[in-house]
């Protein structure tokens, strides 16, 4: 009789399915971003691990947690080579689930292209200094990429519009060696 009292073993709980958009009926894909591995943090919320783009020394992960409001792109503890690789990625996803209790938030929804453009003309003003350029990368908004739900063509094409629209305060510079083009936060103006 007391081996049936120890050999009991909770039913296992199974995680929720994936929200599928109501428009397309699948899982959530936000555009500009390739989700690589799902977790579930204790309250079944989702734990993100994911990239936006090839860099040109390789592919660079992001985390998000859809419970609570974590988000990393790179270990601070490192010198250099600090953004993840997929194995480094995984392992502080994985950390982060296992001890976030945050229920689930709702999928964050798609911004329309006005409010996405707002939002880079707000990130370029607020990248400006005094004394000097300041060089403006799309890996930067890496973060907030899942909020943005935008390609990296798209992005591209309104920065390269506000150079046209407001040249005193974002410049490019090409490469003369390739087709690489470098974005540039123009100096605050001296008072």
């Amino acid at each position: 009789m007391a081996l049936t009292l120890f050999a009991r073993r909770p039913e296992p709980v199974e995680p929720p399915a994936p929200e599928p958009w109501p428009e397309i009926g699948e899982t959530w894909k936000p555009e500009g971003v390739t989700i690589a591995q799902r977790y579930y943090n204790q309250a079944h919320a989702v734990v993100l691990v994911y990239t936006t783009d090839e860099g040109p020394y390789g592919t660079y992960y992001s985390i998000a947690c859809l419970g609570c409001h974590y988000a990393t792109r790179e270990n601070g503890e490192r010198t250099y080579s600090t953004r993840y690789s997929l194995a480094d990625a995984a392992k502080v996803a994985n950390e982060h689930a296992t001890t976030c209790r945050a229920l689930p938030r709702d999928i964050p929804a798609r911004p329309d292209d006005d409010t996405v453009r707002e939002r880079l003309h707000s990130w370029v003003r607020s990248a400006r200094r005094r004394g000097e350029d300041t060089q403006l990368w799309l890996s930067d908004l890496d973060l907030i990429r899942l909020t943005l739900q935008r390609s990296n063509d798209w992005l591209v094409g309104v920065l390269k519009q506000m150079v046209v629209d407001e040249p005193e305060i974002l410049r490019i510079e090409r490469s003369e060696y390739s087709d690489y083009v470098s974005y540039y936060a123009r100096q605050l103006p001296e008072n």
